[in-house]
C-alpha cells in the first residue's frame, strides 16, 4: 500500500509542472476579451444635372454628375418618427457615400435601412442647375436597394445601399423648335 502511495505522489510531482504548462499556453493563446467586429450602414449614390432635352422625364440621358451637390439621408423607425438625419455632399464627380454614423435599428427588420431610409436632394453648387427634378423620388425620398456590396477587413464590415440617381434640372430650358 505505502509503494503506491510512493507511486501516486511521484507521479503528481511529475504531472504538476505539466499542468502549469499546459494552463500558461492556454492562456497566452486565448484571448481575455472577444474582439467585436464593427459593422457600418453606408448609402451611395450619384447627382446630376439633367438635360433639357429630356426635363419632364425621368431620363437621364446626357445628364452631367453634379459636383458639392447636396442630399439628406433620412431614415424613420416602424412608427414613423425620424431615427437618423443627416446631410451629405457629392464629391467632385457627382458621388456621394453616406456611412451613417451611429445608426441604431431598434428592430432588425421594421427598422432595416431598405424599408426606413431614403435619400432626398437638397441643393446643387450649379446656379444653372437647381432646381428638383423627381427623378427616383429625389422630392419625396430615393428608396434604397441593396446591391451584395460589402467591404470586410478583419474588424470591420460597411454594408453598402445605393439609391438611385437623382437629378436637378435647369431653369432655363429653351424649348425645341421644330421645323
Amino acid at each position: 500500500m505505502a509503494s503506491n502511495q510512493l507511486t501516486i505522489v511521484i507521479c503528481s510531482l511529475l504531472l504538476l509542472p505539466l499542468a502549469f504548462l499546459s494552463t500558461a499556453a492556454y492562456d497566452e493563446t486565448t484571448p481575455t476579451k472577444p474582439v467585436e467586429k464593427k459593422v457600418d450602414v453606408v448609402v451611395e449614390g450619384m447627382v446630376y444635372c439633367q438635360s433639357c432635352k429630356y426635363s419632364g422625364s425621368w431620363s437621364l440621358t446626357e445628364a452631367e454628375p453634379i459636383p458639392s451637390a447636396k442630399v439628406s439621408v433620412i431614415c424613420k423607425n416602424f412608427k414613423k418618427q425620424v431615427t437618423y438625419y443627416k446631410a451629405y455632399e457629392t464629391n467632385a464627380y457627382g458621388y456621394f457615400y453616406a456611412q451613417l454614423d451611429d445608426f441604431k435599428m431598434s428592430n432588425n427588420i421594421l427598422d432595416h435601412p431598405l424599408h426606413g431610409c431614403h435619400v432626398k436632394l437638397i441643393s446643387s453648387s450649379l446656379a444653372n442647375c437647381s432646381l428638383l427634378s423627381n427623378v427616383n423620388y429625389g422630392l419625396y425620398g430615393a428608396p434604397l436597394r441593396f446591391e451584395n456590396k460589402v467591404l470586410r477587413g478583419s474588424h470591420y464590415e460597411a454594408v453598402i445601399y445605393a439609391a438611385g440617381p437623382l437629378a436637378f434640372r435647369p431653369a432655363q430650358c429653351t424649348p425645341e423648335t421644330h421645323v
